[in-house]
């Protein structure tokens, strides 16, 4: 059994099993507020989200996606088969008036350009960024909006 997620939370897995690699950065770009260290920490706590690997950009930012326990949980065989458009709009989840100015990417096929972290890599990279948000007691619904871009 799960704890029950935060709305922030939710809309950050939403973001990374839609944009998947994608990194920090680009999720506060997708949600228009910064994402809280406890929210990513909280997804992959659960098992939902892990470090898939390094962005081939400046500052080599990590990037994330969804695990096999998320494909799992939700019933999916893949990442592909996360409904599209048309099928959340059939199942009224989607307000008619905003389907065709609403960015959702068909699943997998984010930005592919990183450098895969090995296990003892992402095992390493989580232990060191839970400990720090549980050291500086995050909450996990402590968002600002994002700053603009220079």
């Amino acid at each position: 059994q799960h704890a029950k997620l935060s709305q922030a939370a939710l809309e950050t897995l939403a973001v990374v099993a839609y944009h998947q690699p994608v990194t920090r950065a680009e999720i506060e770009q997708v949600r228009g507020v910064a994402v809280s260290k406890g929210t990513l920490d909280a997804l992959i706590e659960v098992g939902w989200v892990r470090p898939r690997g390094r962005r081939r950009a400046p500052g080599k930012p990590l990037t994330y996606g969804t695990t096999e326990d998320f494909l799992l949980h939700f019933g999916l065989s893949s990442v592909d088969d996360l409904p599209g458009k048309a099928d959340l709009a059939a199942q009224g989840l989607l307000d008619s008036r905003v389907i065709d100015i609403i960015d959702i990417p068909t699943p997998g096929t984010g930005v592919d350009d990183e450098e895969p972290l090995d296990a003892a890599q992402a095992e390493a990279l989580f232990h060191t960024d839970f400990m720090d948000a549980a050291e500086d007691g995050a909450p996990l619904a402590d968002e600002k909006p994002a700053e603009p871009e220079a």
